[in-house]
């Protein structure tokens, strides 16, 4: 938990979350990674999770991510129908477009001209999705998005309630809405670098559309880190096998931010460091931060027990 000291109010920072459900692209672990980095927390779940999952999971908004195989075959995967009866916005990124309209009464077909690589979109009427955001005008002051497609289906038909938001010569709808129940498909990758805008167009989804604030941020992160850290911990105290890597270096820094003395650390110098490195971890941890740390000289032991070993691993 983290105070908000503006208005003295308790905030949960995961509060405002996204779900993604992933079908199998190469790109959806960069959706999750660009929800976050606008600050909102999300999690990355596979397509067929259950109705009382996403229930018990609350999110804000539910994002559909891309897929290798086609809507047209029988049995290529659908999101759980509660998704779009969960009263929450719906946000289809090209499989997820086009599994969003078959099962909404749309209609699927494998496209003779398939769009691999950058595209420009034509956007349609105002929406809230791509609200004030486009790269250049064509030549009929209409604006256009450069966007990274990646798709060899496409959608033939929207279902009821949508309106077709985007197109390129070659692909009729390339995006679509249903404002009313917050319903967006595209048929393009907003999450890769290679569409322009499409931070911005995510940032829309989350923000604007679902509403989410940016309570997912480092500092909050650590703030609640250590709050549930002192929760956990209580009276208790710690030992900690410390190695001076990454992972183990956070938690140690968490750990003595949120107990202080009653932490020990432990690290272990096998013999097998890079040069100076072990007295580097014992300078920085102990004299530098100040951490409670006991050094164990194992050189010896170690050394002894790989005598003839020739397999490093």
């Amino acid at each position: 938990m983290t105070i908000n000291t503006t208005t003295n109010t308790t905030t949960n920072i995961h509060d405002h979350r996204i779900l993604i459900l992933d079908f199998g692209s190469q790109y959806t672990q960069l959706i999750a990674r660009r929800i976050r980095e606008l600050g909102v927390y999300c999690e990355l779940w596979a397509w067929d999770v259950s109705e009382e999952q996403i229930k018990s999971f609350n999110p804000r908004g539910i994002i559909l991510s891309g897929g290798p195989e086609s809507v047209t075959e029988g049995d290529s995967p659908r999101a759980p129908d509660y998704v779009f009866d969960a009263g929450v916005p719906v946000f289809g990124i090209c499989y997820g477009m086009q599994t969003m309209a078959e099962q909404l009464g749309g209609e699927v077909e494998s496209s003779a001209l398939k769009e691999f690589g950058h595209a420009q979109i034509e956007m349609i009427g105002d929406n809230a999705l791509f609200s004030k955001i486009e790269d250049h005008l064509n030549a009929d002051s209409v604006g256009e998005l450069d966007v990274w497609m990646s798709h060899g289906d496409k959608v033939k038909t929207i279902p009821a309630g949508f309106s077709t938001i985007a197109k390129t010569p070659t692909c009729a709808h390339a995006a679509m809405a249903n404002e009313e129940k917050q319903f967006y498909g595209v048929q393009f990758h907003p999450e890769v670098t290679h569409t322009k805008q499409g931070e911005r167009i995510l940032e829309h989804f989350v923000g604007a559309i679902c509403g989410c604030e940016k309570l997912w941020t480092s500092a909050s992160i650590i703030e609640d880190a250590i709050s549930r850290i002192k929760e956990k911990v209580g009276d208790d105290e710690v030992i900690l096998g410390l190695s001076g890597g990454v992972d183990s270096s956070v938690v140690a820094m968490l750990l003595h931010q949120a107990i202080g003395d009653k932490l020990t650390c432990v690290f272990v110098d096998n013999g097998l460091l890079r040069l100076n490195e072990g007295q580097q971890v014992m300078d920085m941890f102990g004299d530098h931060f100040g951490l409670n740390i006991i050094k164990v000289d194992a050189e010896a032991r170690f050394l002894s027990q790989m005598a003839g070993e020739a397999d490093p691993e």
